[in-house]
Formats: structure tokens, C-alpha cells, sequence
């Protein structure tokens, strides 16, 4: 069996007309794409044999940006005849190659295309600059390839690895965000639905934690906006909706916990790498394993009902006069009752309150907040001060969960450098104290006049 990687190089410049083909350089998006690009060919196994890439300068930029740092230097090499855009000369090397089992190439289009349309049933018709396709041939020996002997095991582009060049490519589609509810409510509940859809790809991959973030926005939007209208409508039908809404929202939350953490780490242990390092092998294992998790759920035909039936809910014609018929003073009536209660929890607040009460003010100015959009013009000013508040509840509940991991850590691994991990967590809770008492100094929020 051998494994065939077939890598386009990176975006190139054009902006010099006086170079040759072979001296373009990468250009600045080129070069941005490499690291997200060099991570997902080690996901994929690609370094695992030979890397070979042709001669041309973008070809050699792409594989000095993508070679993990422990890769042998015998076992990437550039090689004349992989400058060419020839299907039939590219086969005609593969043919003359020796035993890898492995074999990764830096090349060009259209040479990589149609060598994989030429090995590949059903081959696909694009392959972008920083894509890779991942074929598996079942073949002893790379002089029996022959045409439709492959299969594919993957294509990805940098619209499925790199959270960047998908909002870019978003961008230029020029979509909204579906960030005016107050507008249509239905078609901005349909536009998070599709945007939900356009990142799982992102999300399964899981090598942009970025795409997990945005997914998790749409999920409590979503929920946010229907929460806010059955406040203001009392319609209870929609609760069944919100539940499933909810329940895909939280099997997001611990990857989303780690992800962060993993992210602060580096900064937190400056003066102790050996602590740092044991941490971040720790959390990643759990990040992966909380990855798998979350591709299994997705999977799941509950997660699959859930989406279905608020997708359903959303197009439906009772939805539709459900929202048509909410009006400004009903949605200021909803919010004032919100504050009222948000003030008195705020006021019942103690310096020994359960971390829980903290964790329920942050959510109950959340769905201020979504209650206020549905409105969003008259509440502009207001609006402004419950984002204010939510940074710092979610500052709380992040060093929350940094705590509670690094318990996790000491109970598993109580004896990897007890001394200095309890100092970081020590350090961490000191951190969310200061975020407590920032909290408990928060006054009440205004209410509107009614």
C-alpha cells in the first residue's frame, strides 16, 4: 500500500513581470498560508516518507514552510523534473521512484490536478494554491501505478484548515453576519443555520480552534434570539427547540475550555518551561480526546434531530407570524423584567457567593443583552455597557474553568513538579479573586422607561 500526497504550492506573487516562472517568490497571503498548511499535512501523515518539491522558488518557500522542525534533512529533497505542468512526465517519475511507502510531492497545477483526475474514479476539479490531496494507491511498487488505481482519502484547502482564508473567502462573497435579528428574525436564525453548516467542516478538521469559536457564536445566538422571543411571547412551543440548542451548544464548551487555556499557557509559566511543557502535553491529549468527543456527537442522529427541528421551526409560517408580531413595547417590557432581576441578584451578591451565582448573573446579562438586540436601535447606548460587563463574567468564568483544570492536573499527575504547579494555581486563583471582586463592585443596570 502506498500513500501519495500531491501539495500545490502556496499563493504566489506576479507583481515583478520581469522574473522567470521558476524565480516567483510566494506573496504575503502565500506566506501566511504556510503554517495552517504544514499543520495539516502532519495531521495527515505526510511526513511520514519522502517529500520531494520541485525547484521553483514558491515550490521551495512552501517546503521550507510546512517541514515539521525533527524532519531529516535526507528525507525532504528537491528534485528538476517536478518543475512541470505535464501530467504524463510527473506519473513517469512517480514510476521511477524507490520503495517509500510515503511519498509526498511540492508541485504544480495542472500537472497535480490531472495526474489525480488521471488516478482517481471520481476525482475532484479543483485543487487551489496550499491544497493537498491524499491518495492511497494499493500498489506494491510506484512502477505499477496505473490510471484509476487510487482512492482518495482526502482533499483539503486552506478554506478547511485556516479560519482566516474562510472569513476571507466569506468576505469576498460579500455575506452578512446575521448580526440584525431586530430586522427578520426568522431569515437571520436561517442565515446562522447555513452558517453553521459552512463550519462544521472546520470544526470536525479541528486544526482552527477558530472555527470551533464561530460555531459556538451561531449555536448561542441562535439559542440567544429564540430565548428572547419566547420571553416576550410566552410561547412555550418553542422550548424544545432551545433545549436542543442548548445541549449542542455544551458539548462544545470543554474543548472550547481547553483550547483557551492551551492557548495562555506559554505566558503563565515563563520562568518554569519544564511545568509549562507538562501541562501542554497533558491538555492537549485532553483536547483530542474532547475533539473525538465532539465528532461522535456530531455524528449522532440526536445532534442531527436537534438541528432538523429547529430548522424546521425557523421556516415554519407559525415562527413567522410568531416574530411578525412583536412589537418595541413588548421587548422593553421583557427587558425590564430581565433587569429587575438581574439587580437583585446583583444585590443579593456576597464575597462568599457560590461561584454559581457569578456563573448565572453572566448568563442572565446575556439574554439582556439578546432581549436588547431585538431592539437594537433603542438601545444602542446600553447595549454598549452590557458587552462591557460580559468581558469581565466571561474573564471569571474562564480563570473558573483554568482553576478547575489545574486541579484536574494535580489530582492526575500529582507528581510532576507539585511544588510549582500548585503555584500557578494559586497564581490563577489569586487572577479569578480579582475578577470576583471586580463583579461584586458592578452596580445595577438602568432599567428603560416604560
Amino acid at each position: 500500500m502506498k500513500h501519495l500526497f500531491l501539495i500545490r504550492h502556496a499563493k504566489s506573487s506576479w507583481a515583478d513581470d520581469t522574473l522567470h516562472d521558476r524565480e516567483r517568490p510566494l506573496n504575503a497571503r502565500g506566506q501566511r498560508q504556510l503554517v495552517p498548511l504544514g499543520r495539516a499535512l502532519a495531521r495527515a501523515g505526510a511526513f511520514a516518507g519522502k517529500v520531494c518539491a520541485s525547484p521553483a522558488a514558491r515550490a521551495q518557500q512552501t517546503l521550507a514552510g510546512i517541514r515539521p522542525a525533527g524532519l531529516p534533512e535526507t528525507a525532504a529533497q528537491t528534485d528538476p523534473a517536478l518543475y512541470t505542468f505535464d501530467r504524463r512526465r510527473l506519473a513517469d517519475w512517480l514510476k521511477r521512484c524507490d520503495g517509500a511507502e510515503t511519498l509526498a510531492i511540492v508541485g504544480h497545477n495542472p500537472a497535480l490536478l490531472e495526474l489525480a483526475q488521471w488516478l482517481l474514479k471520481h476525482p475532484p476539479q479543483q485543487l487551489p494554491t496550499a491544497s493537498f490531496l491524499h491518495l492511497r494507491l494499493p500498489i506494491a511498487h510506484w512502477h505499477q501505478l496505473a490510471k484509476g488505481k487510487a482512492r482518495l482519502e482526502s482533499l483539503q484547502t486552506p478554506n478547511d484548515f485556516s479560519y482566516t482564508e474562510f472569513a476571507r473567502k466569506r468576505r469576498k462573497r460579500a455575506d452578512t453576519d446575521g448580526s440584525r435579528p431586530d430586522r427578520d428574525i426568522p431569515a437571520a436564525l436561517s442565515h446562522q443555520l447555513q452558517w453553521l453548516a459552512q463550519l462544521e467542516p472546520g470544526v470536525r478538521l479541528g486544526l482552527d480552534e477558530e472555527f470551533l469559536h464561530q460555531y459556538r457564536i451561531a449555536l448561542r445566538r441562535s439559542r440567544a434570539i429564540a430565548e428572547a422571543v419566547q420571553a416576550v411571547t410566552g410561547d412555550k412551543h418553542l422550548l424544545p427547540a432551545i433545549k436542543g440548542l442548548k445541549r449542542a451548544a455544551r458539548a462544545t464548551s470543554t474543548l472550547r475550555d481547553l483550547h483557551v487555556w492551551l492557548g495562555q499557557l506559554p505566558g503563565l509559566g515563563a520562568d518554569n518551561d519544564d511545568v509549562v511543557t507538562a501541562l501542554h502535553t497533558y491538555f492537549e491529549r485532553q483536547a483530542d480526546e474532547q475533539q473525538a468527543a465532539l465528532v461522535q456527537r456530531l455524528d449522532s442522529n440526536r445532534h442531527r434531530r436537534d438541528l432538523t427541528d429547529w430548522q424546521a421551526l425557523v421556516e415554519s409560517r407559525q415562527f413567522r407570524r410568531l416574530t411578525a408580531g412583536l412589537q418595541p413595547g413588548d421587548i422593553r417590557t421583557a427587558v425590564a423584567q430581565r433587569i429587575r432581576e438581574y439587580n437583585r441578584r446583583t444585590a443579593e451578591l456576597l464575597f462568599d457567593s457560590p461561584d454559581g451565582d457569578v456563573h448565572r448573573l453572566r448568563k442572565l446579562l446575556k439574554r439582556i443583552r439578546y432581549l436588547m438586540e431585538l431592539d437594537r436601535a433603542g438601545w444602542k447606548p446600553t447595549l454598549k455597557e452590557v458587552k462591557q460587563r460580559q468581558q469581565l463574567f466571561g474573564r471569571f468564568q474562564d480563570l473558573h474553568a483554568q482553576v478547575e483544570l489545574m486541579r484536574q492536573f494535580e489530582r492526575d499527575a500529582p507528581d510532576t513538579l507539585p511544588a510549582a504547579v500548585a503555584n500557578l494555581r494559586r497564581e490563577l486563583e489569586w487572577q479569578k479573586a480579582d475578577a470576583r471582586r471586580q463583579t461584586l463592585a458592578l452596580r445595577g443596570l438602568d432599567g428603560p422607561t416604560l
